[in-house]
């Protein structure tokens, strides 16, 4: 009976258990529930992946200026000299020819305070040599001129007397020839005179006197050719002396050639110290202006590069650095050497700036926040360090109804991160897309720059 009775309760025991873990079963709705789920999640995920979806490209870089002009720069002096002053201090604003420092002389060779008024002397000076070489130069072609006709004048006389020469040459040869005929009748003449006498026909007299005239005529003709050879003579005389009235009027036109030669010598000599001196004059004048410094632009200095006073400073040194006012600020970014052909002059691109909140969705630019607008500028022609090329980004203008303008606070060199926009693909293709490790797809060929065209 005990052995029945602990049965019984056993049996009670296990019904109690049975119950307790049927009310611990989970109820046969709950995977119904969950498959639901699951298969909503798969619609949604499978409608996700038709979703447009737009391609960017993100790079890195810094904010600039866009003209040249606008970027920091550094301050030179043209001139060595010593620091006697600084007129700024460090972030103050100045104006365009504002004085930022002031410097006093240090070569030797502009120490005289009055080296312009020595220099005027000098130049005062040589401009006299000059007028004395002008009036050199015109005494001499006065000169040459006066030589010139006493010249024609005595040429004209000598050579009427080699033609007054000539012509006694010519008379006393027509007298010598008309004498040397008289000499040969008178010659015929007595030996036939001769013949007569033998012959009695003449007495001793008659041939006497023809004797004495053939004697006669013989003196004639001797006289003649003595009166013809001076003659000669003073007609090679005559041409003599024409010869030397030329040699002797070159030797004097050489001679004044010559003295005009140096006088328009002397003349240039004296122009170009003229011109030296002058020109020395306005460089003291010059860099008597470039004692003091000045601001080449309007802005701000950002750092002083030399520091106290009495501190020589070289020629063409920096000494502070500037940041113009008002710049026209754009974007450097840095974009891949693969994604630079992608990308057109006129794309969009979002920028997010370092030190403003901003939250930017890759893909989705619409729903972006604190994010600014920009329009790509220009691509640099060859690649930066790294192989990386820079872009320069520009403000949109007008800027777009929904967008704020860019900060007026932002400061050149301060970071940015950006992305261009490209065109709107299916989710499931920039999936496709990034696993593949593809290039994002162009929507149009980028056209031909400006610069090619030409």
């Amino acid at each position: 009976m005990a052995r029945i009775s602990d049965n019984l309760s056993q049996i009670k025991d296990w019904e109690e258990l049975s119950v307790h873990a049927n009310s611990k079963i989970i109820d046969a709705k709950g995977p119904q529930r969950l498959g639901k789920i699951m298969l909503f999640i798969l619609v949604f995920f499978v409608i996700l992946l038709f979703l447009p979806y737009r391609q960017t490209i993100p790079g890195k870089g810094t904010v600039t200026a866009l003209r040249p002009e606008d970027r920091p720069q550094t301050v030179q002096n043209q001139i060595g000299g010593r620091i006697e002053h600084w007129a700024v201090i460090e972030g103050q604003e100045v104006e365009k020819g504002d004085t930022i420092l002031v410097i006093s002389e240090t070569s030797q060779s502009y120490f005289d305070p009055e080296l312009p008024t020595r220099l005027n002397e000098q130049l005062a000076a040589k401009r006299g040599s000059e007028t004395a070489a002008v009036q050199k130069i015109d005494a001499t072609k006065s000169q040459m001129d006066a030589m010139t006709d006493g010249l024609h004048l005595q040429m004209k006389a000598a050579e009427n007397k080699v033609l007054q020469a000539e012509n006694y040459v010519r008379i006393d040869s027509a007298e010598l020839f008309a004498v040397q005929k008289f000499y040969e009748t008178a010659k015929v003449r007595l030996e036939r005179y001769e013949v007569g006498y033998r012959n009695g026909l003449f007495s001793l007299t008659d041939i006497e006197t023809r004797r004495l005239k053939l004697q006669e005529d013989y003196a004639k003709v001797i006289s003649q050719q003595n009166k013809l050879s001076n003659a000669k003579q003073n007609l090679l005389n005559a041409k003599i002396d024409l010869g030397n009235i030329r040699a002797k009027y070159q030797e004097s036109i050489s001679k004044a050639e010559s003295d005009l030669s140096s006088a328009i010598s002397s003349k240039a000599s004296a122009q170009g110290e003229i011109a030296k001196l002058r020109n020395d004059i306005a460089n003291i004048s010059v860099r008597r202006g470039l004692y003091v410094v000045r601001a080449p632009q309007s802005g701000f200095v950002v750092r002083t590069l030399k520091a106290g006073i009495g501190e020589n400073i070289k020629e063409g040194e920096s000494i502070a650095t500037l940041q113009p006012k008002s710049p026209m600020v754009a974007v450097e970014l840095y974009i891949s050497a693969m994604d630079v052909p992608l990308i057109l002059d006129t794309s969009d691109v979002r920028l997010q700036f370092e030190g403003w909140p901003s939250v930017q969705f890759s893909g989705w630019p619409s729903v972006a926040v604190g994010t600014f607008a920009g329009k790509v500028y220009s691509i640099d022609k060859v690649s930066s360090a790294g192989g990386n090329y820079r872009l320069l980004v520009s403000q949109t203008k007008p800027v777009p109804a929904n967008d704020d303008p860019w900060p007026p606070q932002l400061r050149q060199g301060s970071g940015v991160f950006g992305r261009i926009i490209l065109r709107a693909v299916p989710l499931w293709y920039e999936i496709w897309r990034q696993l593949n490790g593809f290039p994002p797809s162009l929507e149009k060929e980028p056209a031909e720059s400006k610069e090619k065209k030409l």
